[in-house]
Order: C-alpha cells, then structure tokens, then sequence
C-alpha cells in the first residue's frame, strides 16, 4: 500500500513543470516582446560592433527591467486598473496628455520597423515574394488574430509563440567561440569613452526598459484577475504569483538578448562585418558564416518575435487610449463591446504598415522611436515610483526598499541615457 501512493519522480517533475508554466503569463509574454524585431537588429549591431565587449549589459539591465515591470504589474493588481487609468485618478491632465503626444509616434514607428523585418526576413526565405506582400499579410493576419480570437486563447497563442525565441540560445552553439574571452566580457564590463560605444550602450538601455511595455504589463495583470474572477478561481497570493512571472519573463528577455549579441559578436564580427542596419541583414550575413541551419533559425526567431511583439504594441496603445478617454476596453470583449479599444488596434496596424510604403526606412523609424522613448522612460518611471510608494492609492502593497533602489536606479540612467541620445543625435 505504502508503494501505490508514491508517485514515479518522472510524474512528480512533470506536474511540477506543469504548475510552473501555468503560472507563467502576462510577465513571459511581455518579457518576450521586448525581444522585437527591433530589439533584435540593435542586439546585432551590439555584436558586430563590437564583438563580445557589450555582453555584460544583459547583467545590469536585467534586475532594473524585473523591478520597474515589477512595480507596473503590483500597480494593476492592487488597484485593479492599468498604468494609464491610475495616472489620469492621481495626476494632472496634461501629464497624461503629454504622454500620450509622445507615446503614440513612438509606438506606431516601433510597429513599422518591426512589420517591415518581418517582411524582410520572409523575402529572404521566399525571394519570389517581394516583402510588401509578407507585411500585409502579416498585418492582416495579426489584426484577424487581435479581434477575432478571446483573451484567453490569444494570450495562450503568444505564450506558446514565447518559445520561438530559444532559437537565438542555440544558434551560437552551432559554431565555435571562445569560452574564456566570452567569461570575461559577460563579467568584467568594458566601457570605451567613445560616441560609438557609449550611443551603443544607450541604445540597448532604451531597447531593454521601454515604456509600452510597462503600460501592457499592469493592463494585462487587471485581464488575468478578471478571467481569474470568471473561472471563480482564487489565487491566496495573487502579487507573488505575479513576481515570478515577472522575474522569469525578464531573465527570459535578457537571455535571448545575451545570445544575440554572443552570435553576432562571435560570428560576424569575427568575420570582419561589422556594419548591421537591419534585422534581415544580420540574418543575411550569417548564411554564408554559420551555415544554413543557423541563419534559418534566426530569420524564424525574427519571424515569431514579431507576431509576439506587434500585438503587445498595439494593445498598449490601445490601453493608453482607452482608459484616458473611458472607452470600454479589455481584449476578452468582442468587437462591438470596445470598438474605441480594438479601433486604436487596427489604426496602428494601419498606419504602421503605410510607413513602410512611404519611404520612412526603419532606420528612420527606429532613430525616432528611440528620441520618443527616451523621453517618456524616465518621467514614466518617476511617476510609477511615486505611485508605488503612496499608500493611500498601493495601501500596504507600497515598495520595499529594494524596489525603490533598483528603480531609482533604472530612472538616473534612463534619464542619463536620454540626455545622451538626444545629444549624440543632435550635436
């Protein structure tokens, strides 16, 4: 008897691994689109630059990007709103407004970019089929998944999806590296005091902690509260659930982006390419270096992060919108139920996708996305710490210490990045 009620430890290891992905959500999902085709191409450029020297900075940048996620999510679970509704309750008008001038050019740019790697990518996979076609069938096809598929089957979709991304930890496997320089450039950072290297630097801060994402992190935590609430399922605690999505959703980020500077900073750089404007020509450049299977993996990778990314865009768009003028919102409603909600999607996706028929490079496009970003991360981050130590909107769930400390830092530098972008375009 006493043998019959021991599970087997393959069954017991299995449900284990079974709970821990449940439990993973709206963190991964977030996590992962920060991984765009966008953030990709500066990855790359990162490693062909300048080889392995940028490889430290998934280490610095991970605890600042878990604990300012960290504090959006706190925010939509305690208060029950997003980010966008608690600033129009608590602050003043024109800072909403502000945001939103700055937040919607950026966003909209970022999907362009992102819609046009695509795009290119594909035409490199089926050279027969020009690029233009593949980004309106992209387009088409995310706004058909947005509007026709439930929250809960979507957000299923682009979990799953999450996992496109474990191509970019296995593509600097399939060449050779060398194991010691790669120790000492991910623990002993290298800083050059040029306008290369540091542009380069603020460049991957921007990319790493950017601003939609907090707005899509605490929307999402009200989403998966609600459907929660629906099943009459009741989770005893809700925030520390929410943490290790969030921390494993942001070492999942970090670790895709460590693995992209690894391969392109061991494979083209070493190669003697140094020059990476574009996702498809990172893509381009390792088929004749790493071989077939590494430069198809990577064209995919470009491929899934943008069918993950665009929508985590647009929907945190869509939220900025909704909650400032009170439109109905939420992706679990249908179509007739938000149509301000779901409109704001499909403008986007609209508007993005003409970009790219208007001769805006997504050179271009990122170059102003990164000044739109640079402007908003920092009074964003300021006014979600102020948020998160104010107990009579956070009641008992107000910052630790650590989370001020962390946060405090993610602000002075993205407020410094933001200067030195802006100096380093400019002057």
């Amino acid at each position: 008897m006493a043998e019959s009620n021991n599970l087997p430890p393959k069954h017991t290891k299995g449900t284990k691994l079974g709970r821990f992905w449940k439990e993973l959500g709206p963190g991964l999902v977030t996590g992962s689109s920060d991984d765009d085709p966008s953030g990709i191409a500066t990855y790359s450029q990162a490693g062909a630059l300048f080889g392995m020297a940028t490889l430290w900075t998934a280490l610095p940048t991970f605890p600042l990007m878990a604990a300012v996620q960290e504090m959006c999510a706190r925010i939509g679970i305690v208060t029950n709103s997003g980010l966008t509704h608690t600033l129009k309750k608590n602050y003043s008008r024109p800072v909403l407004y502000l945001m939103l001038v700055f937040s919607f050019p950026a966003i909209v740019l970022n999907i362009g970019a992102d819609i046009a790697g695509m795009g290119a990518v594909s035409n490199l996979l089926f050279p027969q089929i020009h690029a233009g076609i593949f980004s309106i069938c992209y387009t088409i096809l995310l706004m058909v998944l947005i509007v026709w598929l439930p929250y809960r089957r979507f957000s299923s979709i682009l979990k799953y999806l999450c996992l496109v991304l474990l191509v970019y930890i296995i593509v600097p496997f399939l060449g050779k590296m060398d194991v010691q320089a790669l120790v000492r450039n991910t623990f002993v950072p290298q800083i050059h005091l040029n306008k290369e290297f540091l542009g380069m630097l603020v460049a991957i801060l921007g990319t790493t902690i950017s601003p939609y994402l907090f707005f899509w992190q605490a929307s999402m935590e009200v989403e998966e509260k609600g459907q929660l609430a629906k099943t009459l399922i009741v989770n005893k605690n809700p925030i520390a659930k929410m943490r290790t999505d969030v921390y494993t959703g942001m070492l999942f980020s970090n670790l895709v982006m460590y693995f992209i500077i690894l391969t392109t900073g061991t494979i083209l750089f070493d190669a003697g390419v140094h020059r990476i404007d574009t996702v498809d020509q990172a893509a381009m450049a390792l088929k004749p270096l790493a071989g077939r299977a590494s430069y198809l993996l990577f064209a995919l990778g470009i491929i899934g992060t943008g069918l993950i990314a665009i929508p985590v865009l647009a929907g945190s768009l869509s939220y900025i919108f909704s909650e400032t003028f009170g439109w109905e919102e939420g992706m679990d409603k249908k179509f007739h139920e938000a149509r301000g909600f779901y409109g704001v999607m499909i403008l986007s996706l609209v508007i993005s996708l003409g970009i790219n028929f208007m001769g805006i490079s997504p050179i271009q496009a990122l170059y102003y996305t990164a000044i739109g970003y640079g402007l908003t991360a920092p009074v964003i981050i300021a006014i979600v710490l102020h948020i998160c130590n104010n107990k009579r909107v956070m009641g008992r769930a107000v910052n630790r210490p650590w989370s001020n400390w962390l946060g405090g830092a993610a602000l002075v530098l993205m407020t410094v990045a933001g200067v030195m972008l802006i100096w380093f375009q400019f002057f």
